[in-house]
């Protein structure tokens, strides 16, 4: 749920923190008072696109902070783990935004930065916000689809994915296909580059790590001789300079004097009979090393030819030898398909038949769940219309499919076989038509209010919130659609910003919002009511600028009413 907003400098907003609670919410105020500012601020916190001219007019950022209080198996969770975002599910989740007066935007949860993707994709689980443009949604045919399959559940997911996987699979089969096809005329001029390509790489008989072999030695044979001058200074001061019988002269007078203090002078004594070892050992791996050390100009000549070959297939082929072997096996595919290409072709026709019946196959399964599913959905939403005063209401899912009287496919696309419509009658007799040809504004709220208390127990978001979702109606028709938000409010958190009485009086908590101008500055406030405020708010909504004695009784018997039919 979410518990507490806190916001600054967003639009007409200065500063305003308010605490939410369970249930069902209503937000009302005068027309242009900001309600729907409110609800672009949770929209940003959740991942909404914000733009520079929402900071409020002189001010350098807006800022906005949501917290959370989730339960402990809430898949938000899941999705914090693979994202990387440290949480406790036994503590509140706190996400800040914040957005400059340059269009700048940044964002923390619970602390940490994220990406706006991130945020989008933890925002998700959290906050689902309705707005009149999703009316139009429900108009577009190809997002009915979509609805569909939310509703199918895991099984049809499943099978979507698996799917989509195959269709991918099928369209870069036949992509192939095409162009081996095609591009005759092309592939002839690219056969000898090809070749050519192939050939040099070839030529060079390329091994793995062999230009770091061929870099050590040409540094070892670049220097052979000042590696010889150095070796052999170095073995002379040991072996003919009287370094090594300077020690063993030591060696000798401290074995001699050693009886008169053997405890002082053995540890001494000890030592330089090691280095006199090691010192005699050196000399003989220096004079051995000496000896190894051979002048090869013509080496040296070979490995500089040796190198500057690479480093000219480097330049054309890739950065590594590993990545020039690595063109050379595409490139040596890329020829083969041309040289051969009838016998590639029939390769291909092979996979794309194998390829095409999977994903038949799965688009079979995939049309039978949803033929399923499209009936339940069917019957769940006439039952929510019939407790939304469209008691005649008929609703339809209707599926259409591109299969053959033989059971083969014509054409697979990338979600199926199958295209979607939702149908509606409204009135008795008159048959089921699509929604963008009949339902009005007040049905289509309907419609939309019945589908979301349908998703709400499928996709666990916590937060719904309706921006004016009532727009269109009045009447029983309002007094509907207001109990069907406060039963909504039973399984989860419920916002909703309203001009009707009777959508307000059924809320459990109810917030004014006003505008005021204030030291030549506009400025908005976010004020939960009490008993004597809403009455006073309802009456206003009731009466319009007049608030008389007679709507306050109004008002006052709409809230007990609403309490009788909530008690119920």
């Amino acid at each position: 749920m979410l518990r507490e907003l806190s916001i600054r400098n967003l639009a007409v907003l200065e500063e305003v923190n308010v605490s939410f609670h369970n249930g069902f919410h209503v937000l009302t105020g005068e027309t242009g008072a900001g309600k729907s500012i409110l609800i672009d601020a949770l929209s940003l916190i959740v991942g909404g696109r914000g733009s520079a001219d929402m900071v409020r007019y002189g001010c350098d950022k807006a800022e906005m902070e949501g917290m959370f209080d989730m339960s402990a198996d809430h898949p938000v969770w899941g999705v914090l783990e693979r994202l990387g975002v440290s949480h406790s599910r036994e503590e509140m989740l706190i996400i800040r935004r914040e957005l400059t007066r340059q269009g700048k935007s940044s964002s923390r949860v619970n602390g940490q930065l994220v990406t706006m993707t991130m945020l989008r994709e933890i925002g998700e689980c959290l906050v689902n916000i309705h707005g009149q443009h999703e009316h139009q949604s429900l108009l577009r045919t190809e997002r009915h689809l979509e609805w569909l399959d939310a509703y199918g559940g895991d099984l049809l997911l499943e099978r979507k994915g698996q799917y989509g996987a195959i269709y991918k699979e099928l369209q870069e089969v036949r992509r192939s296909l095409q162009e081996l096809s095609e591009h005759t005329r092309r592939n002839e001029q690219m056969l000898d580059l090809y070749r050519f390509q192939v050939e040099e790489i070839q030529a060079a008989a390329l091994k793995p790590g062999e230009d770091e072999e061929l870099a050590e030695e040409r540094k070892l044979l670049l220097y052979a001789d000042k590696r010889m001058h150095a070796l052999s200074e170095s073995y002379s001061l040991l072996n003919e300079g009287g370094g090594l019988d300077a020690v063993r002269t030591a060696v000798a007078k401290l074995t001699d004097t050693i009886q008169y203090d053997e405890e002082g002078l053995g540890p001494i004594l000890e030592q330089l009979q090691s280095a006199f070892y090691q010192a005699e050992d050196a000399a003989y791996q220096l004079r051995d090393y000496r000896d190894g050390i051979e002048s090869n100009p013509e080496r040296l000549a070979h490995v500089d030819d040796r190198l500057d070959m690479i480093n000219g297939l480097k330049r054309k082929y890739g950065e590594t030898i590993p990545d020039i072997l690595a063109y050379l096996e595409k490139t040596t595919l890329e020829r083969d398909k041309i040289e051969n290409k009838d016998e590639w072709l029939d390769q291909l026709r092979v996979r794309e038949d194998k390829v095409y019946r999977q994903a038949s196959k799965l688009a079979k399964e995939l049309s039978a769940l949803r033929r399923h599913a499209s009936k339940q959905l069917s019957e769940a939403v006439v039952s929510e219309l019939r407790g939304l005063e469209m008691p005649s209401a008929e609703f339809q899912v209707e599926l259409s499919s591109g299969w053959d009287k033989t059971g083969e496919r014509i054409q697979l696309h990338s979600t199926g076989t199958d295209e979607a419509v939702f149908m509606l009658t409204t009135n008795p007799g008159e048959p089921l038509k699509p929604l963008n040809k009949i339902a009005s504004g007040g049905e289509m709220s309907r419609i939309m209010l019945a589908l979301k208390s349908i998703f709400a127990e499928i996709d666990q978001i916590p937060v719904l919130i309706f921006d004016e979702v009532d727009t269109g109606v009045s009447g029983r028709a309002a007094q509907a659609i207001a109990e069907k938000l406060s039963r909504l409010a039973g399984r989860c958190q419920v916002f909703s910003i309203t001009h009707l009485p009777q959508v307000a009086c059924m809320s459990d908590h109810h917030y004014e919002i006003k505008k005021a101008v204030i030291a030549n500055r506009t400025s908005t406030s976010v004020m939960e009511l009490q008993a004597e405020g809403r009455i006073n708010e309802l009456a206003r909504m009731l009466g319009g600028v007049e608030v008389t004695e007679k709507t306050k009784h109004h008002a006052q018997e709409m809230l007990d009413l609403a309490h009788g039919l909530k008690g119920a």
